[in-house]
């Protein structure tokens, strides 16, 4: 029992030394004999051993491996498309290709189209450069304009195809030139030069004491705007001071007009308020002489209740006179400045000329830039100082520096235009696609609407204004808001409601507009006109709406 103890101590020992012999000293023995026989006989016992556990624990990892490997692979193969496996770089190789084809067809339509881009610069420098063709300005930048956008049309197609290719900011082996930076743009609505510097001019000389009564009754503000105008006119060639009418008898014009910047303008005591006449006359003034300019289809364009309201302003006057006896109001005739001194150049210290809004007089002189009088501003009849900051600030607040302006009237213009051959009054679709080709050739990306139409009329009009497949906004003046503060001067000063004070506004607004369309036939569209000739706004793009064209359906008359 001690032996068999003794043995199995001594192979635990032996197992235990053989296992670590790469970290223990090997031990020599001390006697030979001791030490030989057994442990020879333990060597083969101990390989068997070894070699018996390890053929077992290798048997049975071979064995779970084989048992399991068929259990894994089924649901791969069940779950796996096999065929897309083999087949996927076979697609790839395909798709490489066509992207290989795609690329070489955009490489060669780039070539093309800067071979085309080429010769179209080569056909603006020899075409437009120090060239002098027989057409209109309008139409000779026209011809520009549609070689111009096909130049930019190449451009963003080239940009189109290299966008791919782009790498950050940059573009890869590629150079696209830019029309606008190579000298071969052009402002096409751009102003107009009209040569204030070159008109012709009257110098205002007002002797004391003598005084023009204005007469203004046809027709609504504009009119009487464009009335006054040349009454200052008639002034100036008479030598008198011109008496702005009372507004019990006329319009308001203090609230939209400032008379003082008229006197600044001329540098005399040129034109008087009314109340300030009163004040001189001691509230008792006479009129010396009552003239009409136009004897039919009624005398001065005066009624029996517009003199009445005269009488009770302290005003009293003689019997009316026709300066000329068969002038018509519907087709006046030319006269020069010797045919006004011949009729009014007279001695009395008061007379009243009425009304001359017809008047036909040095049209070319009378209606030039600045207009006839001599001056040191743009223009003497403008609007106010306080609708003027109003309008500025309504452009900074909705519209920017870029937009144009329409005059789109509606409201009684049906049966004006169509009693006119041709008729001024459009279809909504047809009037839809007029402006979108002048929004187009302004490149303006919004429309400031002035109208009196209804909104079922304006709904379809905005509707309708679409380029590009983008709706262009038509923006009118909104109701008062206290949040914004565009319009508190008017508010401030107790104006905001006067119906002519909006009027006047919108003229303003429309006089500042990049390009302007005016309905044809309107005075209220004229005097826009007359204030962008005289400040300088005018541009080549402004126009009547549907200039040149009829309406494409007429409605019979009554």
């Amino acid at each position: 029992m001690d032996r068999h103890s003794s043995d199995e101590d001594d192979d635990r020992q032996t197992l235990i030394h053989q296992n670590d012999t790469k970290h223990l000293p090997r031990q020599i023995p001390t006697s030979p004999r001791a030490s030989t026989a057994p442990r020879s006989g333990f060597h083969i016992e101990e390989l068997e051993s070894q070699i018996r556990r390890r053929f077992k624990l290798t048997f049975n990892k071979r064995y779970l491996f084989a048992i399991f490997l068929p259990l894994l692979l089924i649901p791969i193969f069940l779950s796996t498309d096999i065929r897309s496996l083999f087949s996927s770089n076979i697609s790839s190789l395909k798709f490489n290709k066509v992207s290989d084809q795609l690329k070489e067809s955009q490489l060669q339509a780039l070539y093309l189209l800067n071979q085309q881009l080429t010769s179209l610069l080569s056909l603006w420098n020899h075409t437009f450069v120090n060239s002098n063709f027989n057409v209109s300005a309008v139409q000779f930048d026209d011809i520009k304009a549609s070689l111009l956008n096909q130049i930019t049309l190449n451009k963003h197609i080239q940009q189109t195809l290299l966008s791919p290719h782009k790498t950050g900011n940059t573009l890869q082996n590629a150079t696209v030139l830019d029309p606008a930076y190579a000298g071969y743009s052009f402002d096409r609505c751009r102003k107009v030069d009209l040569k204030f510097s070159e008109r012709r001019t009257i110098e205002w000389k007002p002797k004391p004491n003598k005084f023009l009564f204005a007469i203004c009754l046809s027709g609504q503000m504009s009119n009487h705007l464009i009335c006054l105008e040349k009454h200052m006119f008639f002034a100036a060639v008479l030598n008198r001071a011109l008496v702005i009418p009372s507004s019990k008898f006329d319009y308001q014009y203090n609230r939209v007009l400032d008379t003082e910047h008229i006197n600044d303008c001329v540098g005399k005591k040129a034109v008087i308020p009314f109340e300030d006449f009163m004040e001189m006359k001691k509230n008792h003034a006479h009129i010396d002489r009552f003239i009409c300019y136009f004897s039919s289809p009624q005398p001065c364009y005066v009624d029996e209740e517009h003199l009445k309201k005269l009488r009770s302003l302290g005003i009293s006057m003689g019997k009316l006179e026709s300066a000329w006896k068969n002038e018509d109001i519907k087709k006046p005739s030319q006269k020069r400045i010797k045919d006004l001194e011949e009729k009014f150049a007279l001695d009395d210290d008061v007379i009243a000329i009425g009304d001359v809004f017809f008047a036909e007089m040095e049209r070319d002189w009378v209606t030039q830039p600045g207009g006839p009088i001599a001056h040191k501003c743009k223009t003497l009849i403008e609007p106010s100082k306080l609708i003027l900051l109003t309008a500025q600030r309504f452009i900074q607040t909705f519209l920017g520096s870029n937009f144009i302006a329409l005059h789109f009237r509606r409201h009684g213009f049906l049966k004006f235009c169509n009693a006119k051959k041709p008729s001024c009054f459009y279809p909504i679709p047809q009037a839809a696609d007029c402006i979108t080709r002048m929004v187009e050739r302004a490149n303006t990306p919004i429309i400031y609407l002035s109208t009196d139409a209804a909104e079922s009329e304006t709904g379809l009009l905005q509707s309708m204004v679409v380029l590009n497949g983008k709706t262009i906004p038509l923006v009118k003046r909104p109701p008062r808001n206290s949040a914004e503060k565009w319009d508190a001067l008017l508010y401030r000063h107790g104006i905001e409601d006067d119906p002519q004070v909006e009027a006047m506004l919108d003229k303003t607004i429309c006089a500042m507009a990049s390009v302007f369309i005016g309905a044809p036939g309107s005075t209220f569209t004229e005097d826009i006109l007359r204030l962008r000739k005289d400040w300088g706004t005018a541009s080549l793009c402004d126009e009547y709406l549907c200039q040149g064209e009829g309406p494409n359906f007429i409605a019979g008359e009554e």
